[in-house]
C-alpha cells in the first residue's frame, strides 16, 4: 500500500462518522482499488432471531470502499462523493463472521468515476451483496 494513498484513505474513513461507529478497517488500497472490513457486532444485528446482520451496516460498508477506491484512482485528484450506487443482497452474512468489501474503480471521466464492488463474509466463493456505483471527480 502506498503511504500517501493510506493516509488519505483512512483519513475518508475516519471523518466519516457511521464508518467509525461501524470500526470499519481499511485493509489494502491501490491505484484505484479498496478493501475495507467490518468486524461482526451484536449491535448491528437486523434480525434478532438468525444474528444477521443489517443490510443497513452492509451497505455502508460498500459504500464506503467504493468512494476509498473511487479516491485512489490515478486520475482522481481528490474527494469524492456518492452520485448513485444500486446494491444487489445475495445471501444474508453469515452471523459472527467478519464482513469485507473489495471496490475497484473501473472507468474515469473528468468528472464521474465509476465503481464496482462485491461484500463478503469467509465465503470468497458466495457473495454477500454486489455494487456498482458512480461517484465525483473533484475537479483540479
Amino acid at each position: 500500500m502506498s503511504v500517501d494513498k493510506t493516509r488519505i484513505a483512512e483519513q475518508f474513513i475516519g471523518a466519516i462518522p457511521h464508518s467509525q461507529a461501524l470500526g470499519m478497517e481499511l485493509t489494502d488500497i491501490g491505484d484505484g482499488t479498496a478493501e475495507i472490513s467490518m468486524a461482526y457486532d451484536e449491535r448491528f444485528i437486523g434480525d434478532p432471531d438468525t444474528g444477521v446482520i443489517h443490510g443497513g451496516a452492509v451497505s455502508a460498508l460498500m459504500d464506503t470502499c467504493c468512494g476509498a477506491a473511487a479516491m485512489s484512482h490515478p486520475s482522481n485528484p481528490g474527494a469524492t462523493a456518492t452520485i448513485d450506487l444500486r446494491i444487489d443482497y445475495m445471501r444474508p452474512a453469515t452471523p459472527g463472521q467478519r464482513i469485507r468489501a473489495h471496490a475497484e474503480c473501473y472507468h474515469i471521466t473528468r468528472t464521474v468515476a465509476f465503481v464496482r464492488a462485491r461484500a463478503m463474509d469467509d465465503d470468497d466463493d458466495r457473495p454477500v451483496a454486489t455494487a456498482t456505483g458512480t461517484f465525483t471527480v473533484e475537479s483540479k
